[in-house]
């Protein structure tokens, strides 16, 4: 690998290392770091996007660099824009500034101007570099990519559970709840899986959880990463008949950051819900069985700018998402435990998939190791692509 290579490439992980700090602030905007290096090759500005802070990462790089951009590269996960949004076009700007070259890990995956800002680029004479470091950049805008081409928010399916796939000991090992959430037979993770699993809250604009799991767990269901954040955790319960209990630690913690979505339900018992600070919606059932529609949920969710939702819940939440078809994604924790036994919960529970030919299938994934646990995060549809 040559020098200039190496270089090349560390000034784009030091953008996504940037756009990583976008996570909870720029949504619904994508994940952008930007890094401008001058003619001399010393880093002159670098920037990451804010929703609220409006300018997009490559303009806050070119403000930062002030008159070292005559002649400078600038490094980049995402292709930089040439429409006008809430702000100007960046490709005007670089060209302005006179940036002699542009590093992108990837194209916008915006469909209708994807590749627009690389021409117009290359028509002001600056050279264009991209898909280099691209797997790495990707994933940090799956939540954008989907919301931009589906309008639907990314759903990944998060877990944690024992080498043969139990979430929980069988019910009659569960007296009551923790209070920091989760069954009182014990954690199945490790602190260092749990302590991730805020990470990956941080990164979504909502968590959705069964009703059972309110019930059985009493969890807050908040972003406790401790990281700055645009809009609060929304936290959204499936609910069919607002069985949620008035004094339930998401009923008692609720300041505009819980949706409730029901199918059935009398409109005393709606109203409340609405006197504790939680908001009902109602939605067609999906089938007979009188549950909330998944993929009207995903609809309405949408529709208020949510981009990503983390579903935690338990194993028929787990099965209606993946046979409605709306997850996307599993972000799945294994702790070195065997449950066994009968009665114990399992991952997902439903009706369906009698075939082999018909499972679930991850079409690419990850490994990853926390303490003494392991994840496998993996994808049943690539945003990305059609």
């Amino acid at each position: 690998m040559s020098n200039s290579l190496e270089s090349e490439q560390s000034h784009l992980r030091q953008a996504i290392e940037l756009a990583r700090k976008s996570f909870g602030l720029a949504s619904p905007n994508p994940n952008v770091g930007a890094v401008l290096v001058d003619a001399n090759g010393n880093i002159a500005g670098e920037g990451f996007h804010t929703y609220e802070g409006l300018k997009h990462a490559e303009i806050l790089a070119i403000e930062q660099a002030g008159g070292k951009t005559r002649g400078a590269t600038l490094y980049i996960n995402l292709e930089p824009c040439s429409h006008q949004g809430r702000t100007g076009p960046c490709t005007d700007a670089l060209i302005s500034a006179g940036v002699k070259r542009v590093v992108a890990c990837t194209a916008d995956p915006n469909p209708a101007v994807s590749g627009r800002g690389f021409a117009r680029l290359r028509q002001a004479g600056i050279q264009v570099a991209s898909g280099i470091l691209e797997e790495e950049a990707r994933p940090l805008n799956d939540a954008f990519a989907k919301y931009i081409r589906y309008k639907l928010p990314l759903v990944t399916l998060k877990a944690g559970m024992t080498l043969d796939g139990k979430i929980a000991p069988p019910p009659e090992d569960l007296t009551g709840a923790l209070p920091a959430g989760g069954p009182t037979g014990g954690w199945i993770t490790s602190d260092e899986a749990r302590a991730h699993v805020q990470q990956l809250r941080h990164q979504h604009d909502a968590i959705l959880v069964g009703v059972g799991t309110v019930l059985a767990d009493n969890p807050l269901l908040t972003d406790r990463s401790g990281l700055p954040r645009r809009r609060q955790l929304l936290r959204v319960i499936v609910d069919s008949h607002l069985r949620m209990p008035l004094d339930s630690r998401v009923a008692q913690t609720a300041a505009n950051d819980v949706l409730v979505f029901c199918s059935f339900a009398e409109e005393k018992r709606k109203q409340q819900l609405r006197d504790h600070g939680i908001e009902v919606a109602q939605v067609a059932p999906a089938g007979p069985d009188g549950r909330p529609d998944l993929q009207a949920i995903c609809r309405h969710l949408a529709e208020r700018e949510i981009t990503s939702v983390m579903i935690e819940g338990g194993a028929l939440v787990n099965w209606t998402a993946l046979a409605s078809g709306v997850a996307d994604k599993v972000f799945l924790y294994y702790a070195p435990r065997i449950l066994a036994g009968t009665g114990s919960v399992p991952f997902a529970a439903g009706h369906g998939f009698r075939k082999m030919s018909e499972a679930a299938h991850l079409k690419s994934f990850r490994l990853h190791r926390f303490g003494e646990d392991f994840a496998v995060e993996g994808y049943l549809r690539d945003p990305y692509l059609d």
